[in-house]
């Protein structure tokens, strides 16, 4: 099992300095002057070199490339003295005169906008995607699960082909256009009916009863989010329990005089449900990283609305920061994922 875990282990780093290769030449390219935008339009030479030089953009695109890689490898070359330490922290594994090489956490760099660090602002609003990603991931298993067992106990009804004609609908609608939807539908027009918000965060300061919840912010763009996993999760438990209920050992239960309750949830469910645990398993990270727009569409705090707002201010370190922080989610996830199938299914070691 520890072979197992490292061998995943070093596949994700591997497609970690891919992604972070990847956005780092993507930045070279795109247009835009992140130093013109923070000097002003009225800001002379000098002013704009000194930015420049501030932000190490100043450098050649090797140099910056390798400072880039040093600064996010959890392991790198770094300055011994108190300024290197207070940025970098860590542990010190091998000194190398003025420098040392560190076993630290990623530096993911400032932003150019708030100074803040970029991996501080991330952690600010992941709670917010996280919330919603696991808000509509339950909505989806629940109701999805639910639907599907519904179409399968009733196939080739009338209700069977509803529901199979709304999944359809939910799979191939993308979800920037069901959020639109539903946030105009029922959050605007049909608001005083609903009385769900357009907008909206979790968590809400009053002048009198200061910080509380508010849930019913949460459902709108935890419906719209979940729509595409609850279509899929209802077509996969429809066809996982039209085949069990098609096994003997189910013909064997009702003839032994088992009510239909005790046949469906107790013999068939929970085998039926290994694919489905499976595809929910998976669609936690997506949901977190597909979460962009619908956050934007809802003005909800999170990931996808801080990075959008980095991209429309040049704002280069936050934007590349969120996508090698959504990137090693999906690893870790995976990872998770990976281990609990080994631990369920000896044979996947073999793999």
């Amino acid at each position: 099992m520890l072979s197992f875990v490292l061998r995943r282990l070093g596949h994700g780093l591997l497609i970690l300095a891919g992604v972070a290769l990847t956005v780092f030449f993507l930045f070279q390219v795109l247009p835009g002057d992140p130093v013109a935008l923070l000097a002003g339009q009225r800001s002379d030479a000098a002013t704009r070199a000194a930015i420049a030089a501030d932000l190490g953009l100043d450098q050649p695109m090797p140099a910056q490339l390798l400072g880039y890689l040093n600064d996010v490898s959890p392991l790198g070359v770094h300055p011994r003295d108190s300024a290197g330490t207070a940025k970098y922290g860590g542990f010190t594994l091998l000194p190398l005169g003025d420098n040392a090489v560190v076993l630290k956490t990623p530096y993911l760099r400032r932003s150019f906008q708030s100074n803040k660090e970029v991996l501080t602002i991330l952690l600010d609003h992941f709670t917010g995607t996280l919330w919603l990603a696991l808000a509509a991931m339950l909505l989806a298993a629940v109701l999805g699960i639910t639907f599907g067992i519904v179409a399968a106990l009733k196939p080739h009804s009338w209700l069977d082909r509803a529901l199979i004609t709304t999944s359809v609908l939910g799979i191939s609608v993308p979800s920037f256009v069901a959020g639109i939807l539903i946030a105009i539908t029922f959050g605007f027009y049909w608001s005083h009916w609903t009385g769900l918000n357009l907008t909206g965060q979790l968590f809400e300061n009053d002048a009198f009863t200061g910080r509380h919840l508010v849930l019913r912010n949460l459902l709108l763009p935890a419906f719209a989010l979940g729509i595409r996993p609850l279509a899929v999760i209802t077509q996969l438990t429809r066809s996982s329990m039209l085949d069990v209920l098609g096994q003997d050992y189910i013909r064997t239960a009702r003839a032994k005089g088992l009510s239909s309750y005790q046949t469906v949830v107790g013999h068939a469910l929970k085998n039926a449900l290994n694919p489905v645990v499976t595809a929910v398993s998976g669609w936690l990270a997506s949901l977190m990283a597909g979460a962009f727009f619908i956050e934007y569409i809802f003005n909800w705090k999170g990931l996808g609305t801080v990075t959008l707002r980095a991209v429309e201010n040049l704002d280069f370190p936050v934007v590349m920061g969120a996508t090698i922080f959504i990137a090693a989610l999906f690893v870790l996830v995976n990872i998770a994922v990976d281990v609990l199938y080994a631990v369920l299914d000896p044979r996947v070691r073999l793999s």
